[in-house]
């Protein structure tokens, strides 16, 4: 049974989300339209409130491509 309030609560907090952060989707748009690949280097860097970094990156593979394919499939 699908709960329809959940959804609702997702969808609100998913607009606040792309209202707080307008440049968010439409970056990760071209990010997935023109970059992504075989040996596509993704990096993150977090910095707390306090001025801790948090770095990391990963290569993506030919299987990581495939498992996006099928995410997008279900949509």
């Amino acid at each position: 049974m699908v709960d329809f309030s959940a959804i609702m609560k997702i969808k609100g907090a998913w607009d606040d989300f792309t209202k707080n952060h307008p440049k968010f989707m439409p970056f990760m748009q071209a990010v997935g339209r023109d970059a992504i690949g075989d040996g596509t280097i993704i990096e993150v860097k977090v910095v707390s409130p306090d001025g801790r970094e948090y770095n990391t990156n990963m290569r993506l593979t030919q299987s990581d491509l495939d498992l996006f394919a099928q995410i997008r499939g279900m949509y």
